[in-house]
């Protein structure tokens, strides 16, 4: 099982929905995020494009934040989620200067913080916070091993890409085109 998301970089408005719905349900506090809206411009007038994305932990196979991690607080999980254990975690850094994808943050409490997948929905048999409020339903979230999950039938028949490939990270996060 290796559970990962793909995001409809053609649907998604730049609402930010997903990032109230994950300060919501994780209890973030006022002024940090786990994700957050990215709104990338390329080309020179008159040929300019904009693609709007929800970005966030991208919960690779090849995590370097947890070899980077001095303590073993962060680590990966059933599923291939990446977290932090907050106890063991003694907010060096290490693991946040190591992200290709500026995904963690140091929270107010001492310890790093980042997405989890909401993995306490996902063992419920539920979607993350994030998909589940989506009013333009441009993420899809499930096991990337089951060819008939949610993630893998959106990814089926269209070109996708993931960000920093070169990191060498294999992240599960993935952008419809």
């Amino acid at each position: 099982m290796r559970y990962a998301m793909a995001i409809d970089t053609n649907k998604c408005v730049g609402c930010a929905d997903c990032v109230v719905a994950c300060q919501t349900e994780n209890n973030v506090p006022v002024g940090y995020a786990r994700d957050w809206i990215a709104e990338i411009v390329a080309g020179t007038y008159p040929n300019v494009e904009l693609e709007i994305r929800s970005e966030r932990c991208n919960h690779c196979d090849n995590p370097p934040c947890v070899r980077a991690c001095p303590t073993g607080a962060s680590h990966v999980v059933e599923g291939g989620i990446v977290k932090v254990t907050p106890e063991e975690c003694i907010g060096c850094g290490a693991c946040i200067q190591s992200c290709p994808y500026d995904a963690r943050f140091s929270h107010p409490k001492g310890y790093v913080d980042k997405c989890t997948f909401c993995d306490h929905r996902v063992k419920k048999g539920r979607d993350p916070a994030c998909v589940a409020v989506c009013p333009t339903k441009c993420m899809y979230f499930g096991d990337l091993d089951d060819p008939s999950s949610d993630v893998s039938e959106a990814m089926k028949n269209r070109k996708y890409k993931a960000l920093a490939p070169e990191a060498g990270t294999d992240p599960h996060i993935f952008y419809l085109m």
